[in-house]
């Protein structure tokens, strides 16, 4: 019985070393080649962590031992490269988001379909023990039935720290697109899908003003929302209060995300993260209390997407991050500019079934 999955990762930048440090841990994950348009930039993280393989995209695409793909180029071509490999008959899971545009997320979840193929996206921070104990408690009934939610995200932008932040205000950038994913998915996996969203967006200012090392004094032209406002109604009747922003320059206590039952609330940790610290109160009570997370990964544990994904495909089920999940965020996070734009009600077009919680180890196990 196969036990293991061959991996390639096409893409190696910044993202990529977490990905190449924890394929190694995950037993369903059996990490074979890397590759990047900069072949220089492959052959260095080969060597730092011992791939076997680097080489060009096409040479890793037509490789014929690698079964799943993952894509960590650009969010510019994520969808050309997923299709690429999906031509190639390869499997494949892709960073955040899953597409830039809506016609192109329907493209890759068409093409996968024809195919037979299975497409993965990030984030899988939803796997992690914070999001699992937040879903649990929910499950059970701990604060009674889900009625309302908010999730903020705020930050004063990327160009401060940053040495490449152009891209964050450019096309496919902005608050929304780049930290979105992550506040819509754990919403999404607590709450089931979105039904409506009622949006507005906005820019602060023209232009930023890159202060970090490399780049320090260049302006940069703001082209998208920095932003991002809103109101959702999940398909349950829950509604949730959402902000994205790269307009918060003198700092916010907000909390990441809040869960409001009709028997108690919850303090959900950040999205981003796979761990963090969650609190409850019931009804009737007076202070708050620590929930201990879970048996799960509380750490950052990026490639639990792709290890879920690799025994799903040796065991015949569905995985958990999967491309209808991400293109039902994809078109979350889309119905705020198109509300915005149009004055009115954006109504979903997707729908998408939560995952199965993840409880326990039953195939992540670390083995090194």
């Amino acid at each position: 019985m196969q036990t293991t999955i061959k991996v390639g990762i096409i893409g190696c930048g910044n993202i990529s070393g977490i990905y190449l440090e924890n394929c190694k841990k995950f037993n369903t994950l059996e990490l074979i080649a890397c590759a990047d348009l900069d072949l220089e930039k492959a052959r260095n993280q080969a060597d730092k962590h011992n791939i076997p393989l680097a080489c060009s995209v096409e040479e890793l695409l037509a490789h014929p031992e690698i079964n799943l793909v993952i894509n960590l180029t650009i969010p510019a071509v994520h969808a050309k490269v997923s299709l690429q490999a999906l031509e190639a008959g390869k499997h494949v899971y892709v960073e955040k988001p899953l597409a830039l545009t809506l016609e192109e997320g329907q493209q890759v979840l068409k093409t996968a379909a024809e195919k037979g193929l299975l497409v993965g996206s990030a984030p899988d921070t939803f796997l992690g023990a914070g999001i699992q104990t937040a879903l649990k408690m929910i499950n059970e009934g701990a604060i009674g039935r889900p009625v309302s939610a908010t999730a903020f995200m705020m930050s004063r932008g990327h160009e401060f720290w940053h040495p490449d932040p152009e891209f964050y205000y450019a096309d496919g950038g902005g608050p929304m697109f780049d930290m979105g994913p992550y506040y819509l998915t754990a919403l999404i996996q607590l709450l089931g899908p979105v039904r409506r969203v009622a949006g507005m967006t906005s820019k602060a200012l023209p232009e930023r003003i890159i202060t970090s090392e490399k780049k320090y004094g260049q302006r940069i032209p703001v082209v998208v929302p920095t932003h991002v406002a809103g109101t959702m109604e999940f398909n349950n009747g829950a509604i949730a209060t959402m902000i994205t922003s790269f307009d918060i320059f003198g700092g916010s206590t907000l909390p990441h995300i809040e869960i409001h039952g009709t028997e108690g609330s919850l303090l959900v940790p950040d999205p981003n993260g796979f761990g963090g610290t969650l609190m409850y109160r019931k009804l009737g009570e007076k202070s708050w209390t620590e929930q201990p997370l879970i048996l799960g990964h509380d750490s950052n544990s990026r490639g639990i997407g792709p290890a879920d994904m690799a025994d799903a495909i040796m065991n015949n089920r569905q995985h958990r991050a999967s491309g209808e999940l991400a293109y039902h965020v994809l078109e979350s996070m889309w119905a705020f500019q198109l509300s915005s734009d149009s004055g009115s009600y954006y109504y979903m077009k997707s729908t998408c079934e939560p995952a199965e919680p993840l409880v326990g180890q039953p195939f992540y196990e670390v083995t090194i």
